[in-house]
């Protein structure tokens, strides 16, 4: 699954000019390779069991590292989400006719580091691909982007390689507190469960900045809207569906590391999410662009990812994960359709469209459909996700869950006063056109695993379920 975005960047990036134009082919192919390999894996792996499956363990030359690589109930949902939406994206790359060799070497480059990101069990191979992820994504920022493209690939790596620093020193410190000369995830959490709980508290701070960058906690949100708007709709699919995930799964990782700062600091965590979801929620109702209305949105789902991860018990882990994926599904829709918005009008406002339901019935039903699953209407994965976090949250805080109530409502309120506006409002001046057959392919299969995943959630709750029982053990919860 490593090897094939590898081989097909190198193939894309040896081809002669000539031939330039099969480059997408190339992409899609060795996408669609890795996606029938992911989802292959459902065939053999043992949710009841918390056991590391299909392993693959080489050691390094220098003593501490090895490549390790393997899946459990955390990272194979990731894993499934990524390559997913990585073959969508490249689908709707149709538009790119700049330079389209390096634009698809660099998205092969970029699912490569996704899907690293997700199978390392050992944390030096885990910080390797979390940097590289960094690379494709500041040249396909910097160069395929919009008006304001340089300045928001240069403040997106900033932002990330700033939140990297702390992510590596609490890395070092770590591996000196546990005294187990090994990066492996598994050596290095036995060592450190005797750590003291200053030590715990200073190692997850650092872990707590360099994920809480990507995922974004707020304040640490900045790079977030900009990137959103200036990436091309390829690049924002993955960078909502994909990258934002990374963080809320590291903090995932870093919590079964270090639980006994994770249990001291769980009420901060708390207000984190919290304010979040909230403040997030309140942006976003408050923008006229789309694209900048979904970007904030994304601050307050993510919100409700940490409050699952936070509330330290079965169901609430269990919502976070699911709202992971649910997020996903629903966000790639969002920024797929509001691109192909801006093809064909170049505008993002929300007051330049109307009457879209008897003009462009196929991208009224989809768009609407998309607001629908984002606010999680019953029916759609988003639901199962905010009931579980809710119920999670419920349980160790009791009443204070009417915080995360308040933001889901004004999420509500913004997302149907989108649609009422596109859908019926006022008729836009400038004919445009309906979905094409592709178009409507892609955005077709995100919303049939949307509501397929809110009809039949068992599969997936089973997935994670041996997985989640043992994490919650650690904090002496029942599974």
């Amino acid at each position: 699954m490593l090897l094939l975005p590898l081989l097909g960047a190198i193939v894309i990036g040896l081809l002669p000019n000539r031939y330039a134009a099969y480059s997408r082919a190339v992409a899609l192919l060795c996408a669609g390779l890795v996606l029938l390999l992911a989802w292959g894996l459902l065939a053999t792996f043992d949710p009841t069991t918390a056991a590391l499956q299909f392993v693959e363990r080489e050691l390094w030359p220098m003593q501490a590292g090895s490549y390790l690589l393997a899946v459990d109930g955390f990272s194979l949902p990731m894993l499934l989400l990524a390559t997913l939406l990585a073959f969508v994206a490249l689908l709707a790359s149709a538009s790119i006719r700049d330079q389209p060799q390096g634009f698809y070497l660099f998205m092969l480059l970029l699912e490569l580091g996704m899907l690293g990101v997700f199978m390392a069990q050992d944390w030096s191979l885990f910080y390797i691909f979390w940097e590289f992820t960094l690379i494709p994504l500041f040249f396909l920022l910097n160069r395929w982007g919009g008006l304001r493209r340089q300045h928001a690939a240069l403040n997106f790596v900033l932002y990330t390689m700033g939140g990297s620093v702390f992510l590596l020193i609490s890395l070092l410190l770590g591996f000196d507190a546990a005294q187990a000369n090994s990066f492996a995830m598994a050596e290095m959490a036995a060592g450190l469960h005797a750590a003291s709980d200053k030590t715990q508290i200073i190692i997850f701070l650092g872990f707590l900045l360099g994920f809480g960058v990507k995922m974004p906690i707020v304040p640490l949100h900045g790079w977030l809207p900009l990137a959103h708007v200036e990436a091309p709709t390829p690049v924002s699919i993955l960078l909502s569906g994909v990258l934002l995930k990374m963080g809320s799964y590291g903090l995932i990782r870093a919590a079964a590391l270090l639980p006994k700062a994770t249990l001291l600091l769980q009420g901060s965590l708390m207000v984190l999410a919290l304010i979040a979801v909230i403040y997030g929620a309140v942006l976003a109702w408050r923008q006229t662009d789309l694209k900048a209305m979904v970007a904030y949105s994304s601050i307050s789902h993510m919100g409700v990812v940490l409050l699952g991860i936070a509330s330290l018990n079965s169901i609430g882990l269990l919502g976070a994960v699911t709202q992971m994926v649910a997020h996903g599904l629903s966000a790639a829709l969002l920024f797929l359709l509001v691109g192909l918005l801006y093809q064909r009008t170049h505008s993002r406002e929300v007051g330049d469209y109307g009457s879209l339901l008897p003009t462009t019935p196929r991208f009224a039903l989809l768009i609407a459909s998309a607001f629908v699953a984002t606010i999680g209407m019953p029916g759609t994965i988003g639901f199962i996700a905010e009931w579980h976090v809710m119920i999670g949250a419920f349980q160790q805080w009791g009443w204070l869950v009417l915080f995360l109530s308040l933001g889901m409502l004004i999420s509500a309120a913004y997302s149907v006063r989108t649609v009422g506006q596109l859908c019926t409002g006022p008729a836009h001046a400038q004919p445009l056109a309906d979905l094409g057959r592709l178009e409507s392919l892609t955005g077709g299969l995100l919303i049939a695993w949307t509501v397929l995943l809110g009809l039949v959630t068992a599969p997936l709750l089973q997935l994670m379920s041996g997985s989640v029982g043992q994490f919650v053990l650690l904090f002496g919860r029942h599974p």
